[in-house]
């Protein structure tokens, strides 16, 4: 076991004794944050010039999952912190250096561009709004991206979260934790050596030094994201066969469902750590086999918890109730409705494929 994964495992049990705190307070506890900077995760994907891991994707997804058993919200988080980091990563030198000075620095970003950026003298002036910004009120800076103007070009910014408002509109029923609010720029300064032309993030570069920065962006945030999802299964067959051993069929059935969840996760790695070593191109092909596996990770725990429906408990006189397991229901369905994560978009991903057409591209 790689130490990285062997110490997000000794944490479990801490996330597990502040996930009701957080579910109801829509946040992270102090105590899982220390935890999981004290494990090294907030630097999976910091470069080792600047004092971090810099982890392949398959101790990530290990990593991630490890957490998810813990708490689902911590996991999704890190997951998301591990992500906009790795873009962090592609700034220009001077930023990152600002960037990551801070140690164990919490890293967001919301890749959708849904704000504006106007030129002006010596940079830009944001205007817009960023849904679903996962941790904001918790984390140090966003990596969320907008529409550069006039010639409408798609970039990243790296923006201290004091610089933004933040709205709490994160009322859901599942990953409350997440806490992922709405952050909104007015009239913001970001200088130009904090804007970053998005489409050369996103794309794999297979002469760069650093492994972790030859693969493209999609296949490895879907392979990251899978990994909440697979830990959160195996957190299902733990809660419910700690209250009762009255449904063996039940466990047994949860657990492959679990394991399954897991081989498609721990695929997606590979296969990117796999070409990124060898710096490999990708094929439209490789990217749908990813989605297929990012889908099939999802529905596989989404079916596992539903095995271990925890209604089954009080409704058979097996035991007193599980609100840990209610709680990891309530996740797991969340990740199911993610709309990169959902089973159904990624098998449409992957369904041309399957019938030996070309499949349509991926970024």
């Amino acid at each position: 076991m790689h130490e990285l994964v062997r110490r997000a495992a000794e944490i479990v049990p801490v996330l597990r004794a502040h996930a009701a705190w957080g579910d109801e307070h829509r946040r992270l506890h102090e105590g899982a944050l220390e935890a999981m900077a004290d494990a090294g995760v907030l630097r999976l994907r910091v470069p080792v010039a600047h004092g971090g891991h810099e982890a392949d994707l398959t101790t990530v997804v290990e990593v991630i999952a490890e957490l998810a058993r813990g708490d689902g919200s911590a996991a999704w988080t890190a997951a998301v912190w591990a992500i906009s980091t790795w873009v962090a990563g592609q700034f220009p030198d001077e930023v990152r250096q600002e960037v990551f000075a801070k140690p164990d620095v919490r890293v967001t970003g919301i890749l959708s561009p849904t704000a504006t950026a106007e030129p002006v003298g010596g940079g830009v002036l944001v205007n817009g709004r960023w849904a679903f910004t996962t941790s904001a009120p918790q984390s140090h800076w966003t990596t969320n991206a907008a529409i550069l103007m006039p010639d409408r070009v798609p970039v990243a910014l790296a923006i201290p979260l004091v610089d933004l408002e933040v709205v709490d509109d994160w009322h859901t029923t599942g990953l409350r934790a997440t806490g992922s609010v709405t952050t909104v720029a007015k009239d913001l300064f970001v200088p130009a050596e904090r804007v970053l032309r998005l489409a050369p993030v996103l794309l794999a570069h297979p002469d760069a030094s650093a492994p972790m920065f030859r693969a493209p962006f999609m296949p490895a945030a879907c392979a990251t994201v899978s990994a909440p999802a697979v830990g959160l299964a195996r957190a299902a067959v733990e809660a419910f066969a700690a209250v009762t051993s009255a449904f063996p069929l039940r466990i047994r059935e949860a657990t492959v469902l679990a394991d399954e969840a897991q081989v498609h996760s721990r695929r997606t790695a590979s296969v990117v750590d796999r070409k990124a070593a060898r710096g490999e191109t990708w094929t439209p092909e490789d990217r749908a086999g990813v989605r297929r596996d990012l889908g099939e990770a999802c529905s596989r725990a989404r079916d596992a918890v539903a095995v271990l429906d925890a209604n089954v408990l009080g409704a058979n006189g097996a035991g007193a109730d599980c609100p840990a397991l209610h709680r990891i229901q309530r996740d797991v369905h969340a990740l199911n409705l993610h709309a990169v994560l959902h089973p159904n978009a990624n098998l449409e991903r992957y369904g041309p494929v399957f019938l030996g057409r070309q499949p349509e591209a991926d970024a």
